[in-house]
């Protein structure tokens, strides 16, 4: 029999007289993790500060009592139980003077850090990615910033035992190939994104997000490439809906989360097909922020007007149809949309009805401006957004009449970048 205990463990210690009557009966081999002194009960008790015998025994919780037969092990328990621990040594009558059950402790092999460097000292890791030696006068931080890691934002060292434990927060295999990545199409393993996850400052419960976001940006419709390589200002923004906001404690910027639990409207996830419920990421190519600034409306025509507005400026006035657009209404706007029975339904039905314009106004050269269309244009009634090309989400703010518009890349579309929604997988 094999006991993996740790003096650092009030059940442990509790436990120390009946280990020093089984090392006597059974010739039980006794391994502590902290103290090379304990149990002073067990006069043979091996060194294993080193933790080595714990994590080949995968040892979780100490006290821990194995039998072997035959070099197979044939029984285990942890944390004291006399009804396990004399199942497991055959020997009734255990501890007769302490309680009947007392949970254990953790182990030192598996607290945090410590599995990690184990899994590398005894190359278990499993990871492919290419290993960068960094000189021991050499400054980290320089180092990543001098091979061009960084788009100027301080970056967090990928050392291994980082992207071990970034790892455990998905249940993924390390080397699925999610997508191929531009401009280069290499392939973008789990691995590959923990890593630069790891980099940016992410906790691993963040990583199922992150790596449903680049499952979207790497979907073809949405065109990475274009994205990335465009000579405008956008690039991807990412719309996070369902229980998971709540759980990694989403806030804002432009990886935001939608305001589910105020909202009368169905989330973004679930217009887009998703089941409500379901963890999701919707990526658009957007670009910065426009604000909806109305304070004086109070019945949802007169907003709904404001919106219609701005929303005709996106791009430039004379363009239509024009870039897709993300309107984001802040909670006391779709208070306005609430108490009036509007869904969301409605409001793109009255959006898109607003954002009619007359083809005389987008003519090139109408109204003194040279940007615009062909003279064709003229007398016909164009709408400022594709079909499908709006999205709304409620966001933002409890107080302040302050809505916002995100627009989109001018090659939005079919002919560009399509929005892209994917469940978030643990």
């Amino acid at each position: 029999m094999v006991a993996v205990v740790k003096h650092d463990c009030p059940t442990c210690v509790m436990a120390a007289p009946v280990l020093g009557d089984l090392a006597r009966e059974q010739g039980l081999t006794v391994y502590t993790q902290d103290d090379p002194s304990f149990p002073e009960t067990v006069p043979g008790r091996i060194d294993d500060t080193m933790l080595d015998t714990s994590h080949r025994l995968g040892i979780e919780v100490v006290p821990t009592l194995i039998r072997f037969e035959g070099g197979r092990e044939v029984g285990r328990t942890y944390g004291w139980d006399r009804g396990e621990w004399e199942r497991i040594s055959g020997i009734a009558g255990l501890g007769r003077d302490l309680p009947q059950a007392r949970p254990g402790c953790g182990a030192k092999n598996v607290e945090p850090g410590v599995l990690e460097r184990l899994r590398i000292r005894f190359n278990e890791t499993g990871l492919k990615s290419r290993r960068i030696e960094i000189g021991s006068d050499e400054d980290e931080q320089e180092a990543m910033f001098a091979r061009g890691w960084s788009d100027g934002l301080p970056l967090v060292p990928p050392t291994e035992e980082r992207v071990l434990r970034m790892l455990d927060g998905t249940a993924r295999d390390p080397q699925e190939i999610l997508g191929l990545a531009p401009p280069d199409l290499a392939p973008a393993t789990v691995e590959k994104i923990a890593v630069n996850a790891v980099m940016a400052g992410c906790k691993p419960e963040y990583l199922p997000v992150v790596l449903a976001a680049v499952e979207a940006v790497l979907e073809e419709q949405f065109a990475m490439h274009g994205v990335l390589a465009t000579t405008m200002f956008v690039g991807p923004v990412v719309v996070v809906n369902g229980p998971i906001r709540r759980r990694i404690g989403m806030k804002y910027t432009y990886c935001f989360a939608e305001d589910e639990e105020g909202s009368s409207w169905e989330p973004l996830s679930v217009e887009r097909g998703l089941k409500p419920g379901q963890s999701a990421v919707t990526v658009f190519a957007g670009y910065g922020l426009q604000g909806i600034v109305d304070q004086k409306s109070r019945d949802p025509e007169s907003l709904a007007k404001s919106f219609a507005g701005s929303l005709k400026a996106l791009s430039n006035v004379k363009h239509a149809p024009s870039c897709d657009a993300l309107l984001v209404v802040c909670p006391e706007h779709h208070r306005t949309f609430k108490n009036a029975g509007w869904s969301k339904a409605r409001l793109y039905e009255e959006l898109y009805r607003l954002c009619e314009i007359p083809g005389d106004d987008l003519v090139a050269g109408a109204r003194g401006v040279a940007e615009g269309g062909p003279p064709s244009l003229a007398g016909k009634s164009v709408n400022k957004f594709r079909p499908g090309g709006l999205m709304i989400v409620r966001a933002g703010g409890d107080a302040g009449m302050f809505s916002g518009i995100i627009g989109g890349w001018s090659a939005g579309g079919p002919r560009g970048s399509l929005p892209v929604t994917k469940e978030v997988k643990p």
